[in-house]
């Protein structure tokens, strides 16, 4: 269902506006989480997987790209890597939405949960042991292609998996950061253009239009909110929302019933 906005409730809207606020500001200060927070809502409320996937990028496309030209202008990209990352990134990312678009959204349904709850675990356990030693990243281009097609697949995970994996790797937060969002623009525009090519519009909701709005007014303060919140207590906020969130559709779904019982 496409956005007509004759027919958008004033509430919910506003909730989804909201959200999209609370995400970016968390995506701001983190380079990650904007997506897999979003792409958890949207399933929760019952939005097929690819359709949540697509309204999310939709979203992120216009946001990363007000993040992107900040970290630029602050000198915050590490330029070799960001290349070595985008190309990679762009790649899996193509993949994984055209999988998405033409598989059964029931399907698919369980094993997206499933994944974001992993990653949910995963933030807790970077959290835990935020930060690394300072060393210079040697897989690259591995995480680029990895994250790009399971952003397109989960709605989300390119900032948990190659920030997180990156800063594992010793590399330097305030670099990571930057370069995975900015190179995270162009992997969100050509996810859209895919999907939009193979869902079309209807991809785009009242929910997608709430989280722009939000993420819009958001995406200036996440610098500034960097600087007042420790980012491991933020991964540790985020990891914990996105676990019990996850845990909790999977449970409600009635999928690990039918799986285990």
């Amino acid at each position: 269902m496409s956005v007509d906005l004759t027919t958008i409730e004033p509430a919910a809207f506003l909730a989804f506006v909201l959200v999209g606020f609370a995400a970016q500001m968390v995506d701001g200060a983190l380079g990650m989480a904007f997506g897999v927070i979003s792409n958890t809502l949207l399933l929760s409320l019952g939005v097929p997987p690819a359709a949540a996937s697509a309204g999310v990028h939709a979203v992120e496309t216009v946001t990363t790209a007000v993040s992107g030209v900040s970290h630029v202008a602050h000198r915050n990209v590490d330029w070799k890597i960001f290349f070595r990352l985008m190309i990679p990134g762009v790649i899996g990312g193509v993949l994984g939405a055209y999988v998405l678009s033409n598989i059964d959204a029931s399907l698919a349904k369980p094993f997206i949960l499933i994944y974001l709850t992993l990653i949910g675990l995963n933030l807790l356990y970077r959290g835990w042991r935020f930060p690394p030693q300072d060393r210079k990243p040697k897989v690259i281009e591995p995480l680029g292609l990895a994250g790009g097609f399971l952003d397109a697949a989960g709605g989300g995970g390119w900032g948990p998996i190659v920030t997180s994996n990156l800063l594992v790797q010793g590399a330097s937060p305030r670099k990571t950061i930057g370069t995975v969002n900015t190179a995270e623009f162009f992997l969100t525009l050509t996810i859209s253009i895919t999907f939009l090519s193979q869902l079309g519009w209807a991809a785009v909701t009242q929910a997608t239009a709430g989280l722009l709005l939000g993420g819009i007014i958001a995406a200036p303060f996440g610098a500034m909110f960097a600087k007042r919140v420790k980012p491991r207590l933020l991964l540790l906020l985020v990891g914990v929302v996105l676990t019990v969130t996850s845990l909790f559709n999977l449970i409600s779904s009635g999928v690990l019933l039918r799986w285990f019982g």
